[in-house]
């Protein structure tokens, strides 16, 4: 019986797009990376993010940290629970409008941005060793444009599922 390899061969139907495949590839790699670096924290992929921006910007809206970290209000809500119970994030109603909840870090998280901070660190030798400090500066401008590229895309798309959420609500 022959072990299958790690990384496969693009399918023969990738072959019109080996930019994006091999894209596609390195996202899910790099993924499975940080996960395993997160886990040890106790954090789950992409809680990390909400935790970044709640460090940066402070109290926000629920609202406005589901537009900022990009994700499905449900995906954030449930982020939300499991770091509140792990004492990383505090919910309370807004002054300014009792119908929204602000959500903050807590101070016990401070340990933990610098335990995320550690894990970026370490997952950004990773993904890059073997690479030169020009070969990793060509790359980050080279993603850079690369992303420019897909984020109007990515926008509209936001756009018109927010505007099928109102629809919904209406």
């Amino acid at each position: 019986m022959k072990a299958e390899p790690a990384c496969p061969e693009p399918p023969s139907t990738a072959s019109g797009g080996p930019v994006s495949h091999a894209i596609s590839q390195t996202a899910r790699l790099h993924r499975i990376a940080a996960g395993r670096l997160l886990r040890d924290l106790g954090l789950y992929p992409g809680q990390e993010f909400v935790m970044m921006h709640l460090w940066d910007a402070g109290p926000v809206r629920q609202s406005e940290l589901i537009k900022a970290v990009g994700l499905d209000p449900s995906t954030v809500t449930k982020m939300l629970q499991r770091l509140e119970q792990a004492g990383h994030v505090r919910r309370c109603p807004d002054p300014a409008d009792r119908r929204a909840a602000l959500v903050e870090a807590t101070g016990a998280s401070c340990g933990l941005k610098t335990q995320v901070e550690q894990a970026w660190r370490q997952l950004e030798e990773t993904t890059l060793a073997g690479l030169d400090e020009h070969e990793r500066k060509d790359l980050l401008r080279l993603l850079g444009r690369v992303e420019g590229n897909l984020c109007p895309q990515a926008r509209e798309e936001h756009e018109e599922a927010a505007g099928a959420a109102c629809v919904v609500e209406a």
